[in-house]
């Protein structure tokens, strides 16, 4: 069975036709013009259409992932303030003509990763985008884990501090988003560095700054993963989003400091991985998110 899957971001909409066991057969992506809602909607009617005429069965599922919050029919976005003009309460169903499951785009994430990705075969997963800010998702049991107005998954706004003095765009103070996102690189690097990357090739480098406010951030997730471990019990995380592509820069240090803090019961460690899929993660989770609900129906 195939499957469609659309990813509409801030700055791409990416989309995918996919095999039942994840594989992309084609994959597509344009740039996302904000300003003008009719234009990305429209955008992904035609990324529907050219990727239905590549399908073998045209009456394929779909699924969408964008930003903010889906509602629990999962048949549109409720909240996203700020951005993506129009895209609230926009039902994509009766727009696109064909039955279309919407979810949160770090969920969509998580459920590449748990059909397709690394942790495929887990029951048990928490999975972080580490970008501009920071995204989750869980599965319990085998199932994607929304809670209510599904919203379970936010685990970048989780508080580090609780008598922090800035608080995030959830009014958290000391959130691990703001502790290692890009959305704050610049405040943390006293104004030295402005993206995650720069920071990491200074970091290679020897740069004392850059040493100090990296560590800082890795210390800081670690603390957080851990907080993960003891509250949820997860079988594996995994890391996707830019800054997970710093690889060993990230995960030899995140394992240093989370040998120190993480409660090691029965001798058992929690492995910590880099997510498969990255750039298409949102269209591919999607798609499997569309092909889980057309097969419970």
């Amino acid at each position: 069975m195939q499957a469609i899957g659309i990813d509409i971001g801030g700055t791409n909409i990416k989309g995918v036709l996919i095999n039942g066991d994840g594989t992309m057969l084609h994959e597509m992506q344009c740039k996302t013009n904000e300003k003008e809602a009719n234009w990305w909607k429209s955008a992904a009617t035609d990324m529907l259409h050219r990727l239905r005429e590549k399908a073998t069965d045209k009456n394929i599922p779909v699924g969408l992932s964008a930003p903010g919050l889906a509602n629990h029919n999962n048949d549109c976005i409720k909240l996203m303030p700020g951005r993506l003009e129009g895209l609230e309460h926009f039902i994509w169903t009766d727009y696109l003509k064909t039955p279309t499951w919407v979810l949160n785009d770090a969920h969509a994430a998580l459920m590449a990763e748990a059909k397709f990705g690394t942790g495929k075969g887990y029951r048990h997963i928490v999975l972080l985008t580490l970008g501009t800010g920071v995204g989750g998702g869980i599965m319990i049991n085998g199932v994607l884990h929304q809670g209510l107005l599904n919203r379970a998954g936010h685990l970048g706004h989780v508080t580090l501090h609780a008598d922090g003095d800035i608080c995030d765009v959830t009014n958290m103070p000391a959130s691990l988003e703001d502790a290692i996102g890009d959305c704050t690189i610049e405040r943390r690097s006293f104004g030295k560095f402005t993206s995650t990357y720069n920071l990491v090739q200074a970091y290679k480098a020897g740069d004392t700054v850059a040493v100090y406010v990296w560590l800082q951030a890795v210390k800081r997730l670690a603390v957080a993963l851990c907080s993960f471990i003891n509250t949820i019990s997860p079988e594996i995380i995994i890391l996707g989003g830019g800054i997970a592509q710093a690889g060993d820069d990230l995960f030899k240090p995140l394992n240093s400091f989370m040998n120190i803090f993480e409660w090691s019961h029965s001798d058992i460690r929690i492995p910590v991985v880099q997510a498969l899929f990255d750039e298409y993660s949102g269209a591919v989770g999607a798609a499997g998110f569309a092909l889980h609900k057309t097969l419970l129906h």
